[in-house]
């Protein structure tokens, strides 16, 4: 990945941060985005001071001209596009009877159109470099979780537009990947939107047990450097994307028994 132009979207924290880091530690020209610009500076002068290369552009990927500025910045600055990381996204916890549509209209703006209307401009670029469409998902996007069914709609979406994507330029040479961490710490739990979509606040969950960006970057990462088309991390997801072909029963009963064990769980 050395000298390769790297996009990451949501790349002011947590995941996203982590993997423009680690892409700028292995000599990638790193091109930052995320609605916070206070945010995006401070991890670009991270880079800087450990003489990486790097550009931030502020962008709210559920708008399409945010996003099409952000190719633009890119290509004017470094010429070329080699990888794009969709990473941006927005969780929710509410049972869907109780929650307002506005609420799930915005997690899909966010973490399916913004995909979309990133990878959109993206393309033309990313496919004269034969480069890589990387998508950072979820579990949810293999077993429907219980009152987050805006987020596992999201995410479902992501991977039949990029398992669609991948077959439509099988002989293109472009490189589709759809990444799907377990739970990991960041502060997507805090902001996940309540059934109102005011912000949840505070994280159900133990953050310190989960698995930490740095790991998930590292990963990704490895992935891409291999062109591999699919990346499930820990046990625990590997084990949940099993069951779910072989023993869909099970799986089901046994997610909804865990998601309800969660403080405050909106499940009764």
């Amino acid at each position: 990945m050395k000298d390769k132009v790297v996009i990451v979207t949501g790349a002011s924290s947590g995941i996203g941060k982590a993997t423009a880091l680690y892409f700028a530690k292995k000599g990638s020209n790193v091109v930052l985005a995320a609605r916070s610009e206070g945010k995006l500076k401070a991890v670009e002068e991270e880079i800087s001071k450990e003489g990486g290369s790097c550009l931030s552009v502020p962008c709210d990927v559920s708008k399409p001209s945010d996003c099409e500025n952000l190719i633009s910045k890119t290509v004017e600055k470094f010429k070329k596009i080699d990888v794009l990381i969709n990473n941006a996204g927005i969780s929710m916890r509410a049972i869907f009877n109780e929650t307002d549509l506005s609420v799930i209209r915005e997690v899909m703006d966010i973490n399916f159109f913004g995909m979309v209307n990133c990878t959109k401009y993206a393309l033309p670029y990313i496919l004269k470099n034969k480069g890589s469409v990387v998508g950072v998902s979820s579990i949810a996007g293999y077993v429907g979780l219980p009152a987050r069914t805006g987020y596992s709609a999201s995410k479902y979406a992501m991977h039949g537009f990029l398992d669609a994507l991948r077959i439509e330029n099988i002989e293109k040479g472009l490189h589709v990947l759809v990444a799907c961490p377990g739970f990991t710490a960041s502060n997507i739990r805090t902001s996940a939107l309540t059934a109102d979509g005011t912000a949840q606040g505070e994280s159900p969950r133990s953050e310190a047990k989960m698995m930490q960006p740095g790991e998930v970057a590292t990963d990704i990462y490895k992935s891409i450097v291999n062109r591999d088309q699919s990346l499930v991390l820990t046990s625990e997801g590997k084990l949940a994307v099993f069951l779910s072909k072989w023993a869909p029963k099970f799986l089901q009963r046994m997610v909804f028994r865990e998601m309800k064990k969660e403080p405050d769980s909106p499940l009764k």
